[in-house]
């Protein structure tokens, strides 16, 4: 990133993320239409209670019997919980919800759980970020691994860590989840993306958790 990005993401006055956090942090201490309990009323202050839960997604759920995400998780809450109908990928909601969890995390290492119900599915992320893929034949390892800090086109290619995410990218002039990023990188690659929740996606993010560790949560990052 650029010294200006960087600025701009560390300043939360300026660091356009922030807005969705604090979209968030409505969305916490609101009481759904079904007349149930507010986030904020079963986890009371999500300084305390969410501390450190973003740094541990995905995670398995002992309920579906498989990995999940952090916005899974937001969205089974809702409709378990609160009885009300989960939010669609992509939602301005959903983006702000996750935002503002993940944000309470801001500073803490990756710590993806260690738990061996999780290594399939980890073992099949890996196999995915290495495969070859698409009319162009290249693979996230191709960029990500093999040329990070070199050009394509005007930009830098990065190593592709999920630390910030949600985050806000200049390109979109908005909030984006890591599933959108990786599904604009099958585009890239013309690879046909898998469908939002999809497990592969998943089982990407499982992946890359464990490749970033111990690197620290920074949502919500700033990217160009």
């Amino acid at each position: 990133m650029s010294p200006e990005i960087q600025a701009m993401q560390r300043d939360d006055g300026a660091n356009p993320g922030m807005l969705a956090v604090a979209d968030g942090e409505d969305l916490w201490t609101k009481a759904p239409p079904s007349g149930r309990p507010a986030c904020a009323g079963c986890h009371g202050e999500a300084s305390s209670t969410m501390r450190g839960v973003a740094t541990r997604y995905p995670a398995w759920d002992a309920q579906t019997q498989e990995p999940v995400d952090l916005q899974t998780r937001v969205n089974t809450c809702r409709w378990q919980h609160q009885g009300v109908e989960p939010l669609a990928y992509e939602s301005p909601d959903l983006l702000a919800l996750t935002a503002f969890i993940a944000a309470q995390s801001r500073g803490l290492p990756m710590t993806p759980p260690d738990d061996a119900r999780l290594d399939p599915a980890r073992a099949e992320g890996r196999l995915l970020f290495e495969a070859r893929q698409g009319q162009l034949g290249l693979s996230c390892a191709v960029c990500h691994d093999d040329h990070w800090g070199r050009r394509l086109g005007a930009a830098v290619i990065p190593q592709g860590q999920p630390t910030g995410y949600p985050l806000y990218r200049l390109e979109w002039q908005g909030l984006g989840s890591l599933q959108r990023r990786l599904r604009n990188c099958l585009t890239g690659m013309r690879a046909e993306p898998f469908a939002y929740g999809a497990p592969e996606y998943i089982a990407l993010e499982l992946y890359l958790a464990t490749r970033a560790t111990p690197l620290p949560i920074e949502t919500p990052a700033v990217r160009p």
